[in-house]
């Protein structure tokens, strides 16, 4: 299915899957899922997450030790679809996993597990004919990022690759609970929605209910991530699910008017 953003603005959760362990993972999801995450971007642990900041490198790693892999990621998936099948599912990874597996089999396998879309961090337009190919054969839309620094022609480009959504960095550097929003975001959303109709994703440094009401005023949807991993560091594995899920409902605190919003 095609992700969707049931309320303006959308909320996308990240989380690095086997992190403290994959039956956590699952917990935390469906509760996030249930207390409003529109969609869930499933991090794949990588051995070297440079875009990733403290907290989620933290994660990675402790996934990693744990023996974590991309087939666990897709397993999940395949498991969340089948107990809540209305939640967007993104893979959020490196492109190294993937090419490992292979890019037609990770395709397959994740058409198979239900998923819509994919998100590589390190896969750039000019690079990726094969890999868009392998994800519209087996029906998956692809997400790219675009960040503050991304000229008017690089915005273009992207809204020419992207399904699904395409996610804007509020602000250049890695991942990270901010205090306040950059005040480049919101230049960057106007000027790439001259080249898209897509959902516009707002992501890295959300951490509150009035980043979010804030990110409605301009964005469709606002990604947390840090401030999710973070709060799973530290809590318990038992309590880490219901941490979450009052997390996920106190950033909705301060919803606006609800609206569909959908690709």
């Amino acid at each position: 299915m095609a992700i969707q953003f049931q309320q303006k603005p959308g909320l996308v959760a990240y989380l690095t899957v086997g992190d403290p362990d994959l039956l956590t993972t699952k917990k935390v999801a469906l509760a996030a899922i249930d207390a409003g995450a529109d969609v869930l971007e499933l991090g794949v642990p990588f051995s070297d997450p440079l875009a990733d900041g403290p907290v989620i490198q933290r994660a990675s790693q402790r996934a990693v030790r744990n023996g974590t892999t991309l087939a666990n990621v897709l397993a999940l998936a395949k498991d969340l679809r089948r107990e809540r099948s209305h939640a967007g599912l993104v893979i959020f990874s490196y492109v190294n996993p993937i090419l490992r597996m292979g890019l037609d089999a990770f395709a397959q396998s994740a058409e198979l597990a239900g998923v819509d879309a994919v998100l590589v961090v390190d896969m750039i337009p000019e690079e990726s004919d094969a890999y868009r190919a392998a994800l519209r054969k087996h029906h998956l839309q692809p997400v790219f990022l675009v960040a503050p620094t991304s000229n008017d022609d690089r915005l273009k480009r992207v809204s020419e690759v992207s399904e699904g959504f395409i996610y804007a960095i509020s602000r250049v550097g890695i991942t990270g609970a901010q205090q306040q929003i950059a005040a480049d975001a919101r230049d960057l959303v106007t000027r790439l929605r001259r080249y898209t109709s897509l959902p516009i994703a707002l992501g890295f440094g959300i951490s509150s209910a009035a980043h979010v009401a804030a990110v409605a005023e301009y964005a469709d949807a606002a990604v947390v991530g840090s401030a999710i991993v973070a709060l799973i560091e530290q809590s318990t594995a038992e309590a880490a699910p219901d941490a979450v899920g009052a997390f996920i409902a106190g950033l909705r605190a301060q919803r606006p008017v609800e609206e569909n919003v959908a690709s």
